[in-house]
């Protein structure tokens, strides 16, 4: 049952990634008219992406919730008898980034709200920039420990 939880989690974290990349990069460089790829990544309304954004940030917290009991017994207990001081400690961060990021979702929420006002556009890309940031961070330290056995696994 965690493995199907564990790639649940996996999926809305994929999808959590690939919204909010694409809401930080329209808020923090709005596209400049042109007809390019790079240009069109950023023509997004990023305001639509907010609510979306938080429902996934939340579901795939509390997935994590659900399976981290496992980690906590199996996962860590390995990487502490293996000495990967390294990926545990990079673990403990994401857990730490992870809160972080929950308590800003009301303030991003704030910030995205319609009507955009421009005087909070600053606010708006920093704040997003951040949880991107988190996002990102949480997503690959995931994937590299889920991925650690395979490698040091004996």
């Amino acid at each position: 049952m965690t493995t199907i939880f564990l790639i649940i989690h996996g999926l809305v974290a994929v999808a959590l990634l690939g919204g909010i990349t694409h809401q930080a990069f329209a808020a923090c460089w709005p596209a400049n008219g042109s007809e390019n790829i790079f240009s069109s990544f950023r023509a997004v309304r990023g305001a639509s992406y907010t609510n979306s954004m938080i429902a996934l940030y939340i579901l795939s917290t509390i997935l994590g919730g659900v399976i981290y009991p496992v980690y906590r017994l199996f996962g860590r207990t390995y990487l502490e008898a293996a000495q990967l001081w390294e990926i545990n400690g990079s673990f403990e961060i994401k857990e730490q980034f992870i809160a972080v990021g929950l308590g800003m979702l009301p303030f991003y929420w704030l910030v995205w709200r319609k009507p955009l006002e421009e005087k909070l556009a600053g606010a708006r890309a920093a704040t997003t920039a951040i949880l991107c940031f988190i996002v990102w961070y949480g997503f690959i330290v995931g994937h590299v420990l889920n991925n650690v056995r395979g490698v040091f696994g004996r």
